[in-house]
């Protein structure tokens, strides 16, 4: 009945391009508009294929996405059922004080993650010309919250990771200095043929007990080095979590002095997902939100096997290939528990300059070891628990440990020890939490005929480079792009060629 009040003009265009859309024989459709469809969007952005990329929701990133605090209440209501096959669930927001902004002057993207400056991924939007559309931010540095003892009160340690960090630490002492010392240069060279022969044979070991044998580093040591991986459930292995070190140290001042990592600024990953989906759209893909994909059979069109996607607003449309996600969550996925919360300082001294010339940074890294917190009644934790404090002009911090059956409430206690530990002298007030749990995937894609899916990306707290490779497959799936073409385009007419050092902002 809405179309009968539609403008004469405006319902034959709309019916129109409805017609046009369903008589269209397409190369793809992309179901999704999450960080791995983005990419591939951007992939298949100098194509020429005819690709329909669709999403059931009204906003781009899927589970990656960013929301305004008007969004996440609307998305909270949504996802608050408990358990099921959805990726989100058990979301619960509570307003606690007054002194929010407006809506729209928040971002909160729902899976926040770091970008390492040896990341592929910054090679990628890089060399695709995507990276001028984003403007990213320095990440600053990683601290390990220490719980009071009888002689002390809480507090944050900061973990160092060069060379003069170490030295000028005053709380590690000098013996210990000199092991971390040699352990931090083992692991520049461990891919070596030298430094193979010591970690290779012991490559599925706990990175912990190889610590403490190989380098004598007791438990605290320990717990820097292992947080410099960002492991969920702290039991990376040897061979994972050097090479996971291995980035972070090697990622240190590629960008500028003081930061081995990047955050873009206005929504996470979400905005990287934006870009691919613009990139799609300039390169003549068609974009519908709020559609999703209701049914799928497989058809023939001109003697030749396609599918037929109906979508959920009544057409139905013939495709070459589809690509979405899959049906089902991977067995190997983890469940965490996340809380946002917002707070009323930007907590300046989590962002203090520590190298002369060094960007201010805009996010830190805390770690809650395990053990270190305990829940209301009186379990502790189990997992390591991150938090990611992003400075704007009230803080925004987000937690994250392994589901588990007192997590949330774990998360609330560490939320409350963090704000503790840097109140001084003034406690710092919480505003706004939204709590919820999120079920993780392997970042895999997978084919099978005409449809292809998407795994959901990993868990780490920094991004992982292994989806990169699921894009890459399944372009290949799509076809029409040459491995040696892939994610490397010339700037599109009217862009400056130069490199853009202003997109890693200072």
């Amino acid at each position: 009945m809405l179309l009968l009040f539609l403008p004469i003009s405006t319902l034959v265009h709309l019916l129109r391009t409805m017609e046009s859309l369903s008589d269209t024989q397409w190369d793809v459709v992309i179901s999704g508009t999450g960080l791995q469809q983005s990419l591939l969007a951007l992939a298949l952005s100098r194509s020429g294929k005819k690709i329909l990329h669709v999403d059931p929701n009204e906003y781009y990133g899927g589970t990656e996405a960013a929301l305004s605090l008007q969004d996440a209440e609307a998305w909270a209501e949504r996802y608050s059922g408990q358990g099921g096959a959805r990726p989100f669930s058990a979301a619960h927001i509570a307003t606690e004080n007054e002194g929010l902004a407006a809506s729209r002057s928040y971002s909160l993207p729902l899976a926040p993650q770091l970008i390492h400056a040896r990341s592929e991924l910054v090679n990628q939007l890089v060399s695709s010309k995507a990276f001028r559309q984003i403007e990213f931010l320095a990440c600053g540095s990683f601290f390990i919250y220490q719980a009071a003892e009888e002689s002390s009160e809480s507090s944050l340690s900061r973990i160092p990771s060069t060379r003069e960090d170490v030295f000028s630490n005053t709380i590690i002492p000098a013996r210990a200095k000199r092991r971390l010392m040699k352990f931090l240069k083992f692991v520049f060279e461990y891919d070596s043929e030298q430094g193979a022969e010591l970690w290779k044979p012991k490559a599925s070991q706990p990175l912990a007990e190889f610590l403490e044998n190989e380098f004598n580093l007791d438990s605290n040591l320990q717990s820097y080095v292992v947080t410099l991986t960002l492991s969920p459930d702290g039991k990376i292995t040897v061979c994972d979590g050097l090479a996971a070190i291995h980035r972070h140290l090697t990622s240190m001042g590629v960008f500028g002095a003081g930061f081995a990592a990047v955050y873009p600024k206005w929504g996470g990953l979400s905005e990287v997902a934006q870009v691919g989906c613009r990139a799609g759209a300039v390169g003549g893909a068609v974009y519908m939100l709020g559609t999703g994909i209701c049914d799928v059979q497989c058809a023939e069109s001109d003697g030749e096997a396609c599918i037929e996607a109906s979508l959920t607003n009544g057409l139905t449309v013939k495709s070459k290939r589809l690509v979405r996600n899959m049906d089902s969550l991977s067995s190997q996925g983890v469940c965490l528990t996340r809380l946002i919360a917002i707070v009323e300082s930007h907590l300046p001294s989590m962002f203090d300059i520590i190298v002369e010339g060094a960007p201010t940074p805009c996010t830190a890294v805390v770690a809650f070891p395990v053990g270190s917190v305990s829940a209301n009644d009186g379990t502790t934790s189990g997992f390591p628990i991150y938090a990611l404090v992003h400075s704007s002009d009230t803080g925004t911090i987000y937690l994250s440990t392994i589901s588990s059956s007192n997590s949330k409430s774990l998360l609330d206690k560490a939320l409350s020890s963090f704000l503790d530990a840097i109140s001084t002298p003034e406690p710092v007030k919480c505003l706004w939490r939204m709590s919820y749990e999120q079920t993780t995937g392997t970042g895999s894609f997978s084919a099978k005929e005409s449809i292809g899916a998407f795994d959901p990306i990993t868990a780490d707290l920094a991004f992982n480079d292994s989806t990169l490779t699921a894009v890459n497959e399944a372009c290949q799936f799509v076809g029409g792009v040459e491995e040696e073409e892939y994610m490397k385009f010339d700037d599109r007419e009217g862009v400056n060629d130069d490199y853009d050092d202003d997109a890693f902002d200072s």
